[in-house]
């Protein structure tokens, strides 16, 4: 694999160039967007993106988004383009916005899972869109780790998670979001957010000045499951179990600390062993060994969605056995990272 380092706000114009032709001959690049680390492919070559879903071990029925240089480049991707998506694209893009939308016939079935949806959006981040304005095409860009993994936001974690079965990495430092996108459907009579983000449901109906839904609870994937069960997905993060370390993971609330504390006392007494890496907003101190790690993570909510996972990932490196979390509040602002923390926990 290739490792190109670039400045993160003004990349090198031979740099951007060299990835763009690894991306035009069908390779794979992995670059940084505002949200996460993506893995790139040509998202209009069926074999190209093949290969993003055989590197990330990723299902059929899970889509891709078509990442895109500007609102018009969005457009020739789509068959129809309602008025919400100009209102919206205008309010959130360049950013941290998915919108999903009836396709056009150029985008292959293998990117839309085989639906007549497909999902774009426009990143935000400079090496992100330097490199779509230098490749000429879209760009279908998953996270860039195994499929459930914990998402990349460093280079580094790019490598642990996918090592060789990158052509090229684009290492444009940490992301800026550190959580993926919010993801809105616009095929459906009602705009319905199908995946949360840092663009909360709140601001997107003030842009279109009326209510917007949310998925349904209850409605994810089943991990494993075998691709000729499951019902294709109109988004990403749509399994039950994703964004996870490798170790197992312990959510509690407040009304739960007293419970976790139990548990973690009677788990030091019948003498388990491996590390704890225990993630808290409020609570105090909790049973644990010297040996075992205690991260605070910020009390808002942009903070600790981009720390988030460089701490999953900090977890990993020091192959904890269990990851105890407390739950951020249950409010709006807070949807993504606790959809990601419900996630994890799976």
């Amino acid at each position: 694999m290739e490792l190109l380092t670039v400045d993160p706000t003004h990349p090198e114009p031979q740099d951007i160039a060299r990835a763009a032709a690894v991306l035009q001959a069908g390779g794979l690049v992995a670059f940084p967007t505002e949200t996460v680390y993506g893995l790139g492919a040509n998202a209009l070559d069926p074999q190209a993106v093949a290969r993003i879903y055989a590197a990330k071990g990723r299902p059929a029925w899970n889509p891709v988004i078509a990442h895109v240089a500007s609102v018009e480049a969005a457009r020739a991707l789509t068959a129809r383009w309602p008025d919400d998506a100009t209102r919206l694209a205008q309010a959130f893009w360049p950013g941290p916005l998915t919108l999903v939308l009836p396709r056009a016939a150029i985008v292959p079935d293998i990117a839309t899972a085989g639906l007549d949806a497909v999902a774009i959006r426009v990143p935000s981040h400079p090496v992100a869109l330097a490199l779509l304005r230098a490749v000429g095409h879209p760009v279908a860009a998953p996270s860039a780790n195994r499929f459930t993994q914990v998402s990349p936001t460093t280079a580094q974690h790019v490598l642990a998670s996918l090592g060789d079965r990158v052509d090229l990495l684009v290492d444009g430092g940490a992301c800026e979001v550190g959580i993926e996108s919010t993801v809105l459907d616009l095929t459906g009579p009602e705009p319905t957010v199908l995946r949360p983000g840092m663009i909360t449901r709140a601001q997107i109906e003030r842009v279109l000045g009326r209510p917007v839904r949310t998925r349904p609870a209850g409605g994810a994937v089943a991990v494993p499951a075998d691709d000729a069960d499951v019902v294709p997905q109109h988004s990403p993060g749509m399994a039950d179990r994703h964004y996870a370390p490798r170790a197992d993971v312990w959510l509690f609330g407040s009304a739960q600390v007293s419970e976790i504390r139990s548990a973690l006392a009677d788990r030091l007494r019948g003498g388990a062993t491996g590390s704890v890496t225990a993630l808290l907003i409020d609570s105090g101190d909790l049973p644990l060994r010297d040996t075992d790690r205690v991260v605070r993570m910020p009390t808002e909510p942009a903070g600790y969605a981009r720390a988030l996972y460089a701490a999953l990932h900090d977890a990993d490196d020091a192959q904890a056995a269990l990851v105890v979390i407390e739950r951020p509040p249950a409010d709006d602002s807070w949807a993504a990272v606790v959809d990601r923390l419900t996630r994890a926990a799976r």
